[in-house]
């Protein structure tokens, strides 16, 4: 049995609990004892973050490969060529090796808190909906810029099974789980694609039923 937090983190705070220069931290907004990130969210970025006491269930959903897929939803300085778009599908070239998203796409304008971001005079911005099955350090932000669109905003809206909904910035919700877990729109390994694909299901919503073996996570509301 585990406990898991999922967290809308504000910009500007660190996913961490500590900070020797007295930054912004996770302390001021959840109040749980011996909970820690899973994978973490850069102090510019903003969204969904996970925090566990399990050691075993923090190792599994952060693992490369593990099939909880993370998507984002990215405001852009400039607006990509469809070329361009699919180079992030087909790989981009970083210092630490090639990176490939398992899908990326053009969206409207999300429904999203508003925030104010600085974009160079007369150029024109853009919204991105990037999914991958890794997290390395700024990867997002740094494959964007190698295709020549800055990243202005960063926002995770999933990892696996859990997204944003009923959550508002700065707020949290805990929930129990009985027995392990998976991303149901990954139980294989996806394929790569550019081009818009329609959801599994509504966001937030659970499947109508759990695999055998594998029974549903009990909700308990907390935060605020």
């Amino acid at each position: 049995m585990a406990t898991l937090i999922r967290l809308w983190k504000p910009h500007g705070v660190l996913s961490q609990f500590t900070d020797a220069e007295n930054r912004p931290t996770l302390k001021t907004l959840v109040k749980v004892r011996d909970v820690y990130p899973v994978g973490r969210l850069d102090r510019d970025s903003e969204g969904l973050l996970l925090l566990t006491d399990s050691g075993t269930l923090q190792s599994t959903i952060s693992r490369p490969g593990s099939g909880f897929a993370k998507t984002y939803q990215v405001l852009v300085e400039g607006v990509p060529e469809a070329t361009a778009i699919e180079q992030l599908v087909s790989g981009i070239e970083l210092r630490d090796g090639t990176a490939r998203a398992l899908a990326a796409r053009m969206i409207e304008t999300p429904d999203l808190p508003a925030r104010t971001v600085h974009p160079r005079a007369g150029r024109k911005c853009c919204w991105l909906e990037i999914d991958l099955d890794e997290g390395r350090n700024r990867q997002v932000r740094r494959m964007c810029a190698a295709i020549g669109v800055p990243v202005l905003r960063l926002v995770r809206t999933r990892i696996g099974p859990w997204t944003l909904t009923g959550l508002s910035t700065g707020s949290w919700r805990a929930e129990t789980l009985h027995a392990p877990v998976s991303d149901p729109r990954h139980s294989s390994s996806p394929r790569r694609s550019s081009s818009p694909r329609p959801h599994d299901r509504p966001r937030g919503t659970r499947p109508s039923a759990p695999r055998q073996g594998k029974p549903r996570a009990s909700r308990t509301p907390r935060g605020s």
